[in-house]
C-alpha cells in the first residue's frame, strides 16, 4: 500500500510533507515524490525519484516556498519502480498534480480513450489515467476541482484513495476514497491529509487525545476527522451531500 500526504496551511509545505513520508516508511515503498503549489496560475512544482525517501531529499537542494502540497511514497503495481512511474502525476498543462493508493481496474480502457482525445502520457501506472481524467472534468466544470473529483470517481472501478491538487487554487486539495483509507487533521491554521492516522500524532497543533479518535469527528469538537460518508469539507463545519455507497469526497483548503 502506498503513503499519502497532503498539507496546506500557513507554514512552508515541504517540510511537513517530508515528515509525513517518513512516518509511512514503514509500509514499505520503491519510490516517492512531492508537488508544490508554488505560484497561482503557474505549472507545479514537482520532484520525484525511485528508490528510498533518501534519494528523494537529495535532490531537495534549492526548492521554492509554498504553502500546500502533497507527496507520496509509491509501491509499484503497474509498471516498474521508476523516476517517471513515481507520483506524483501531472497533466498535460503541469498545473494539476495527483497522488493515488490502491488500483483503478478500468485504466486500460480509460487510458485508451484520453489517448484518443489527445492526452499525452509518460508514465505506464494506472494512476496518469486518472489525472487526464479529472482534467478535463475541470474544465467541464468551470475549474471546480471538488465537482471532477466526483464525476471522475463515478467513472473509476477499483478501490482507493487520491488527492489532488491545482495552481490555480494553490491553497485547496480535493481527495477521495473509495474502500481505503483517509485521515483528515485540522490543525490551528494548518489543515492535513493522510491515508493513515501515525503520521498526525506528532503534530502540536493536533491537540490529540484518545476520545478525538472516535469514527466521523466534527472538526469543530475534534482534531482528525476519518474520512466516511463525508463528501466535502470546508471552514469550520461539514456539509454532506447524496453520493454513491463508498464513494466519499474531501475539499480541503487553507481557511478550515
Amino acid at each position: 500500500m502506498c503513503g499519502i500526504v497532503g498539507y496546506t496551511g500557513k507554514a512552508t509545505a515541504l517540510s511537513p510533507v517530508l515528515e509525513g513520508l517518513r512516518r509511512l516508511e514503514y509500509r514499505g515503498y520503491d519510490s516517492a515524490g512531492i508537488a508544490l503549489a508554488v505560484t497561482k496560475g503557474e505549472p507545479l512544482w514537482i520532484e520525484k525519484r525511485a528508490g528510498k525517501l533518501g534519494n528523494l531529499e537529495s535532490t531537495l537542494t534549492t526548492v521554492p516556498d509554498a504553502h500546500s502540497g502533497i507527496g507520496h511514497t509509491r509501491w509499484a503495481t503497474h509498471g516498474g519502480p521508476t523516476d517517471r512511474n513515481a507520483h506524483p502525476h501531472l497533466d498535460n498543462e503541469g498545473k494539476l498534480a495527483l497522488i493515488h493508493n490502491g488500483i483503478i481496474e478500468n485504466y486500460v480502457e480509460l487510458r485508451a480513450e484520453l489517448e484518443n482525445r489527445g492526452h499525452i502520457f509518460k508514465s505506464e501506472t494506472d494512476t496518469e489515467s486518472v489525472v487526464h481524467l479529472l482534467s478535463d472534468a475541470r474544465k467541464k466544470h468551470n475549474g471546480d476541482l471538488a465537482a471532477a473529483m466526483r464525476e471522475v470517481c463515478a467513472e473509476l472501478r477499483g478501490s482507493f484513495t487520491l488527492l489532488a491538487i491545482h495552481s490555480d487554487e494553490p491553497g485547496r486539495i480535493v481527495g477521495s476514497r473509495r474502500n481505503s483509507p483517509l485521515v483528515v487533521g485540522v490543525g490551528d491554521g494548518e489543515n492535513f491529509l493522510h491515508l493513515m492516522y501515525p503520521p498526525l500524532l506528532h503534530i502540536p497543533s493536533m491537540h490529540l487525545s484518545s476520545a478525538k479518535m472516535r469514527s466521523l469527528i466534527s472538526p469543530l469538537t475534534r482534531s482528525l476527522l476519518p474520512i466516511s460518508k463525508v463528501t466535502s469539507f470546508r471552514s469550520a463545519h461539514m456539509r454532506f451531500h447524496g453520493m454513491p455507497q463508498l464513494l466519499n469526497a474531501v475539499d480541503l483548503n487553507t481557511s478550515c
